[in-house]
């Protein structure tokens, strides 16, 4: 049976009672096991035209409503993984219905534009809704499909640009690179890499594939580009008790880049980094550090990405999380996926739009409906000022963890993410440990997601309140208790 509080709280105009007046007050948990029964019938039935190993159990999104997914045993659970922090505002979102049955998401999945060479006359509204919301510093966008897709394009452009620098930007191509690069040899097909950071995850496609460096079974058996990983800080919490040795982690990790940039058998072209580090274990970087990083990039001529394709649209308490540490000058390029519903990178500097038309280029160049959602998702989360929502909620869900932490000091170690909204975890001794965890909690009515070996994330919506947070930490404690 779910354990829920009967604790209220906040009696504040309340977005998630404005947007779900008939969300449940609390989980519901009817079968002995999850998946349950009818679960796991139906990912028996998957099974044979669908790789479902993985399933939690299977939804019935009809039934799904604001912060509570359901499943086809009746179960109701309160997610606080959000298909995998990628829900905004919550499941079946008057809002967002809104926007997916207009007639302009009707133009664009029924003629769904080769962008590139047929853009409607509406794109640029659509486009100008994203950038409403592009990170400070940002002012172009070039969409994709995906974040690995995401990053796969910024990682183009980046090479692109680095070679246009080299070669000089209106410079036509040597007879020698348009016929080796047919050859994928050198001139026309340079050694470069990109550098990217120990427990990153930047995608699963070949050269996110390569930048990503998590765990194994993310990229074993197809070939990687020799690309190398810096180590990413690790910190000593509380943060306020530990500023000294943190701030020694960070110049250790820092020396690292500087010399992989300066000492790479091949050019570093560019430098990605999560600002948040989720499914390689919540690792928060300092803006100290993200600012040395900007520092070292520019001394070098490294372009410099930086990842929210989970931590962007406002969970940490800003819409982009790196704007935390106010990086001077802006980042060369901004990846986003997930919580916007759409894809690609924003950028400023227009020598990042290739010389040449048809480098930078697919079939779709994006997918305008998905933008048309990006753009509704966004003008509800500045209508709604749901960053300061979720910095607001995170700091009250972040005391009432810490203070189960006090007790539980064995099953909570490293508790992290103060001050940075919802995004919030904490480590088990072991992967065993965590796991009995996540399962007991499933029982108890909260869907709650991992990451790396022994870690607990959090990832609720953003519609997510005080009265949420309550239902979770009833569980939490009732389960720490019978750990």
């Amino acid at each position: 049976m779910a354990i829920f509080s009967k604790e209220t709280h906040f009696e504040m105009t309340s977005v998630s009672n404005s947007y779900y007046p008939d969300e449940p007050t609390a989980p519901k948990v009817v079968t002995d096991t999850i998946p349950g029964p009818k679960s796991q019938e139906a990912i028996r039935d998957l099974e044979g035209v669908f790789d479902s190993r993985a399933a939690y159990f299977v939804a019935d999104y009809d039934k799904s409503i604001g912060n509570y997914i359901a499943d086809v045993d009746g179960n109701m659970y309160l997610d606080m993984y959000a298909q995998i922090a990628s829900i905004a505002l919550g499941y079946n979102n008057p809002e967002l219905i809104k926007a997916a049955t207009s007639s302009e998401m009707v133009r664009a999945l029924v003629n769904r534009p080769a962008l590139g060479n047929f853009p409607g006359c509406d794109l640029r509204e659509i486009l100008a809704r994203l950038l409403r919301l592009a990170p400070a510093g940002q002012d172009k966008v070039w969409s994709g499909l995906s974040g690995s897709d995401a990053n796969e394009l910024a990682f183009k452009a980046a090479f692109i640009y680095y070679r246009s620098k080299k070669r000089g930007y209106d410079k036509e191509f040597s007879a020698e690179e348009l016929s080796s690069v047919m050859g994928n040899s050198a001139p026309g097909s340079p050694q470069l890499a990109v550098l990217s950071f120990k427990s990153a995850f930047h995608g699963r496609l070949f050269a996110s594939g390569s930048a990503t460096c998590s765990k194994p079974i993310h990229k074993l058996d197809f070939p990687s580009f020799p690309w190398p990983h810096a180590d990413y800080p690790s910190y000593e919490y509380p943060l306020n008790d530990h500023t000294e040795v943190n701030r020694k982690e960070d110049d250790r990790c820092l020396a690292i880049v500087e010399e992989i940039i300066k000492s790479w058998h091949v050019p570093i072209a560019a430098l990605i980094i999560e600002p948040i580090q989720s499914e390689g274990g919540d690792h928060h970087a300092s803006s100290y550090f993200l600012q040395r990083l900007r520092d070292i990039t520019l001394e070098h001529g490294v372009v410099y990405i930086i990842d929210e394709v989970q931590t962007g649209v406002g969970a940490t308490g800003k819409f982009w999380c790196h704007e935390w540490a106010n990086i001077q000058p802006p980042c060369d390029m901004v990846t986003f996926s997930k919580k916007f519903q759409s894809a690609g990178y924003f950028f400023h500097d227009p020598l990042f739009v290739p010389n040449k038309p048809y480098r930078q280029f697919n079939t779709w160049c994006g997918d305008p409906a998905h933008m048309i959602i990006a753009g509704a998702i966004g003008q509800e989360v500045i209508d709604k000022k749901l960053p300061d929502q979720c910095a607001r909620v995170g700091d009250y869900l972040y005391t009432k963890l810490d203070a189960l932490r006090a007790q539980y000091p064995h099953l909570m170690q490293r508790l992290r993410g103060r001050h940075r909204g919802t995004f919030i975890a904490w480590d088990l001794p072991d992967t065993e440990t965590r796991d009995h965890m996540l399962k007991k909690l499933k029982l108890a009515g909260c869907n709650v997601g991992g990451c790396a070996e022994r870690s607990v994330r959090l990832r609720p919506t953003l519609a997510f309140e005080e009265k949420h947070a309550d239902v979770f930490v009833a569980a939490l404690e009732h389960v720490l208790t019978e750990l």
